[in-house]
């Protein structure tokens, strides 16, 4: 008995091909049939070959082709970083520790201070107070005293010497002060500074307020000595206590 197939039975039907079954084990026309040995050598790396590394994503610390951001299988991603150690807090009861101490900066101290010049009180009276300040410069003189060291201030009327220099000129006459070769001669209420280290005050006027402002400006202009030429009454309340005589 013969068994008839569906087209047979059914005449209208279309024919479908069947998909030939392929088998992964058989090769194709001209190909030598496989060998469990090489599968096997396909398998294992031979010894000293290098093995290949996973590949690696750029940006993410390792080298190799990639998507940028992307992670590849087998490559190792690296994770946040572990966060700074926060202070520990303080114990209960615990006294917070105090700031240091700033060190204080010391303040300038007041500069040296210039020494009083030593004062000498030569008795005259007003009118012969100019001639007892001209035997007081000569005695300075001769003691080793340079002329460019003396100042001579009048209280009243100018001295004669410094009315004969001031006929050349004022100009010529406060030269010579720069100059310091020679007795200077001036009042004292001049304005300029005047400075030598020995000072002879003639006292040539009797007012009091007069003597007093002389006596304070001849002591400021004195490094050394200043001389006072004039009335012990008069003089004598201003510097009480002045030394007597004339240094020889």
């Amino acid at each position: 008995m013969r068994i008839r197939s569906a087209f047979d039975r059914y005449p209208g039907m279309p024919v479908i091909p069947e998909e030939p079954e392929i088998h992964e084990s058989i090769p194709g026309p001209g190909v030598p049939f496989p060998r469990e040995s090489d599968a096997h050598a396909h398998r294992t790396p031979a010894v000293g070959s290098a093995t290949p590394s996973p590949a690696t994503v750029p940006g993410s610390g390792t080298s190799g082709g990639g998507v940028p951001g992307s992670v590849v299988p087998g490559s190792v991603v690296p994770g946040p970083r572990p966060a700074s150690p926060s202070p520990a807090p303080p114990r209960a009861g615990a006294r917070p520790t105090p700031p240091p101490a700033r060190t204080p900066i010391p303040k300038p101290g007041p500069g040296p201070r210039r020494p009083t010049p030593e004062v000498r009180l030569v008795p005259a009276a007003v009118r012969e107070a100019v001639e007892r300040a001209d035997e007081a410069v000569d005695l300075l003189l001769e003691s080793g005293r340079r002329p460019g060291d003396i100042l001579v201030l009048t209280v009243g009327e100018p001295h004669p010497w410094q009315q004969h220099e001031l006929s050349f000129g004022e100009e010529r006459y406060w030269a010579q002060l720069a100059e310091g070769d020679d007795v200077f001669y001036a009042e004292a209420t001049a304005t300029r500074p005047l400075r030598r280290d020995v000072v002879v005050l003639v006292v040539n006027e009797a007012r009091t307020a007069r003597v007093q402002q002389a006596a304070r400006k001849a002591l400021g202009h004195a490094g050394a000595l200043l001389l006072v030429c004039g009335e012990p009454g008069l003089v004598e309340p201003i510097f009480p206590g002045a030394n007597r005589p004339v240094p020889a």
